[in-house]
């Protein structure tokens, strides 16, 4: 009903991250219940940099190459946003115990507090985006 608008983009762009908070809150919660495990390696969820570059990709007014052959590689190609994927990425490099472990759990405690706060912020959004529409509508 509200694709290939603004309004549409805007509550798909605001679900995806949604979903991505609830993934990060498991992660989190997933590093916090393993804060004593032996050789234990923290989890982080990477997506808002991709999604930062899918929607960059999308700006109009670039310079298009063009392509001769199906074959040849463009390269600046647009990215859909919604082909990005949250991706789970092992932290390898650092250790903060002895046993080999690398959560901290201060840090875990504040990553879930500004997850929570962002999930919060999201949900208002949403909500002001209804408030918006129903506006209009009266």
């Amino acid at each position: 009903m509200f694709e290939g608008n603004s309004f549409g983009k805007t509550l798909d762009l605001l679900h995806r991250n949604m979903d991505v908070t609830m993934l990060r809150r498991s992660v989190i919660a997933n590093n916090l219940a393993n804060a004593d495990t032996p050789n234990f390696k923290r989890s982080t969820i990477n997506f808002e940099s991709e999604l930062k570059k899918a929607l960059d990709s999308e700006e109009k007014g670039r310079f298009e190459a063009a392509l001769t052959n199906e074959k040849h590689i463009a390269f600046d190609r647009s990215i859909d946003y919604r082909t990005v994927k949250p991706k789970k990425i092992l932290d390898y490099l650092t250790t903060s115990d002895n046993n080999g472990n690398n959560v901290d759990i201060e840090e875990e405690m504040m990553l879930e507090l500004e997850n929570q706060m962002r999930y919060e912020i999201m949900v208002r959004s949403v909500a002001n985006q209804f408030t918006q529409i129903s506006t209009v509508l009266r």
